[in-house]
């Protein structure tokens, strides 16, 4: 089945419609929220657009003006709250990312696509820098995460859970890849090598 044609696409929408559900807000608040519970690291979040976002979804009718409040001599603030037709189109699209993957083009699989344009060694000694770097990063969500379930319910911490065990697969997949170019039992490397060191395109590869 098709995945269904949405009136809006941008995934830091449906951030926002689900902020929206813990209560009405304005948009400075919104992204204060956002930027408190961690979102800013499992999706795209620019700021500067937040307020567009928010009158796309008023204009879709997902959202509506439920207050206007003024602080002060600060300008009047209008407050959002999420509609009957929000709360349906948030329930139907979350449900459609969880329940059906998706083709995504991360720029490491680019770089992986196109990874014969270098020489063996000298992506040996790439990848074995990724790796180091992979395992800095680890540690550090590792750690983060430990302390964060001293506080954090670990229903706000699955995002995280799903990076750092990416982060380790990665790490884990790049060290097998590295053992095959160094050992040479990966098919075709050595076409591979003699054509950085030839300049003829091996026939297996044409």
């Amino acid at each position: 089945m098709a995945a269904k044609r949405r009136k809006l696409s941008n995934p830091l929408a449906l951030a926002v419609l689900v902020t929206l559900w813990q209560g009405p807000m304005h948009p400075y608040e919104i992204a204060q929220t956002l930027r408190r519970q961690g979102k800013d690291t499992s999706t795209k979040i620019n700021y500067g657009s937040l307020y567009t976002v928010v009158q796309n979804l008023e204009k879709h009718g997902f959202v509506e003006v439920a207050d206007t409040e003024r602080k002060g001599n600060r300008p009047e603030r209008t407050v959002y709250g999420v509609t009957a037709a929000g709360r349906e189109e948030t329930t139907e699209w979350l449900s459609e990312l969880l329940a059906r993957p998706v083709k995504e083009y991360p720029i490491f699989e680019t770089a992986l696509s196109l990874l014969g344009a270098l020489h063996p060694d000298e992506v040996v000694t790439l990848l074995e820098e990724r790796v180091k770097n992979l395992d800095v990063q680890a540690a550090s969500e590792r750690g983060a995460l430990e302390k964060l379930y001293e506080s954090v319910p670990r229903l706000f911490l699955i995002e995280v859970e799903y990076q750092l065990h990416m982060i380790e697969a990665q790490a884990e997949w790049v060290r097998g890849f590295l053992e095959e170019i160094r050992k040479g039992s990966m098919l075709g490397v050595d076409g591979w090598r003699r054509f950085h060191e030839t300049g003829e395109l091996p026939p297996e590869f044409t």
